[in-house]
């Protein structure tokens, strides 16, 4: 009994976690990327929704990655042990999470003034434009991430 309410109010207290994190960086994010779009709040808005959504692929299978255990809970003090290591995970990930977006919406607000406003000029952006920019910044964060790692 105590392994289902563990369950519970762990996909609960996670989900709720995710959405709220996700809602303020949809929200607080959107201001980066009309400036790194230089402007175009439509084209921010989509990439800001892609980012978004990617975020909650990324949680919410991690989330459900992470739900089993083999741990034996016999009493209410196991299972809150349980549920906050758990919890402490997905904050964890979440955090990680923040910090690679906050890190992508940097990298597309250094490119603004540059790359981004040539691109602009051509009768806006096409996704073949964008999509390549997006591998670049993508490729970028992650070899930082690989050398600060090392």
């Amino acid at each position: 009994m105590y392994v289902e309410l563990c369950y519970l109010a762990y996909l609960v207290i996670s989900l709720a976690a995710t959405v709220w994190v996700a809602r303020t960086l949809r929200r607080k994010g959107r201001a980066f990327l009309i400036d790194a779009f230089c402007g175009n709040s439509e084209l921010a808005d989509s990439v800001n929704h892609l980012l978004v959504v990617g975020f909650y692929f990324i949680n919410v299978g991690y989330i459900a990655w992470a739900l089993r255990t083999t741990t034996q809970v016999a009493d209410a003090r196991a299972a809150m042990e349980l549920v906050c290591e758990k919890l402490g995970a997905v904050l964890i990930v979440l955090g990680a999470m923040h910090f690679l977006n906050r890190l992508v919406l940097s990298r597309l607000r250094q490119r603004g003034p540059t790359e981004l406003r040539s691109l602009h000029v051509r009768e806006g952006l096409d996704r073949e434009a964008i999509s390549s920019l997006l591998h670049q910044v993508l490729r970028g964060v992650a070899s930082r991430c690989q050398t600060g790692l090392k």
